[in-house]
């Protein structure tokens, strides 16, 4: 036992040394550190207080009373989110007369550049924003929220959903405007009510829960569940496997115009010629939620009857 104790130690020591060895020789006889030093933060005397920005930005700081990082500011004594919280140290821009080459203005940054400052507060918040389709397009935060002149106190956004989604998804816009639709326009459910518009790790930035299907049933509960006999189609695809839930000439807001169509693309043997004795099973002779009442899940018949 002892020579392996033995043994083992001196393994450990010679992949130590090579470990050393290979680390000094990456980097040309100076050890390499393993993780990267942190910028230096700014001097504290750099830093001349909101009160100074309010004599020149008195238009500004004026609109800025109810916003929500001025109310954090107001929650921490003043010591909370200032404007050199976004804008940096202000006092080489007080000190050259209003120089604007030094103070950060947000017009000269670029889209990264805005969102790494943005995400310096929001990152826990918004942990999937830089691998969204959003971040991925370019598209970044002060293309959605504005922080002195928005529409919405809340959010800061620059303008009112679903108004400000519809400037760039003008492909989705007209399923509004279908028959039967999810009453987006007339104000009573918001895009983000669905989506997350920071990211996810679902197709669409639809919000992601244990169940996906809780997007659709927190609002439709009477289909939630759970049921002895469950829909294969509604566990394996979800709700989107059969809904369109933006907006259908269905009535029940179907991929398909009737129940039947939609039906036969997984049922299509069944109904090969006739359909328990109905030629066609036309939606004029009977649909299948006819007898199939409890198409979502049923806890009586395996065959979903009522």
């Amino acid at each position: 036992m002892r020579r392996i104790l033995t043994s083992v130690a001196c393994l450990l020591f010679l992949t130590g040394f090579a470990g050393t060895r290979l680390a000094l020789a990456a980097g040309g006889g100076q050890q390499q550190a393993v993780t990267s030093q942190p910028k230096a933060a700014a001097d504290s005397t750099d830093f001349v207080g909101q009160d100074t920005c309010a004599t020149c930005h008195a238009d500004v700081v004026q609109k800025f009373g109810n916003n929500p990082h001025s109310r954090l500011a107001l929650e921490h004594a003043g010591k909370g989110v200032t404007c050199e919280s976004c804008h940096g140290p202000g006092k080489a821009h007080v000190e050259g007369g209003g120089d604007v080459t030094k103070i950060r203005r947000f017009d000269k940054l670029s889209t990264k550049e805005i969102d790494e400052t943005c995400l310096g507060c929001h990152a826990g918040t918004h942990p999937n924003f830089e691998r969204s389709p959003h971040a991925k397009a370019n598209v970044g935060c002060l293309d959605c929220h504005s922080v002195h002149a928005s529409e919405t106190p809340e959010h800061l956004l620059k303008a009112e959903q679903p108004k400000l989604c519809f400037q760039c998804h003008t492909d989705t816009k007209p399923a509004f405007d279908m028959p039967f639709h999810h009453p987006v326009n007339e104000g009573a459910v918001s895009c983000s009510d669905c989506h997350d518009v920071h990211g996810t790790f679902r197709n669409n930035n639809l919000r992601s829960t244990a169940d996906q299907n809780m997007i659709c049933t927190k609002c439709h509960a009477e289909t939630r569940g759970p049921f002895v006999y469950e829909h294969a189609a509604v566990k394996a695809e979800g709700c989107t496997g059969c809904h369109s839930p933006h907006g259908s000439q269905n009535a029940r807001m179907l991929n398909m115009p009737t129940i039947n169509t939609l039906c036969n693309q997984c049922h299509s043997p069944v109904s090969a010629g006739t359909v328990h004795g109905m030629a066609n099973a036309s939606a004029e002779i009977a649909p299948c939620t006819s007898c199939h009442t409890y198409i979502h899940g049923s806890n009586m018949n395996q065959a979903f009857l009522r």
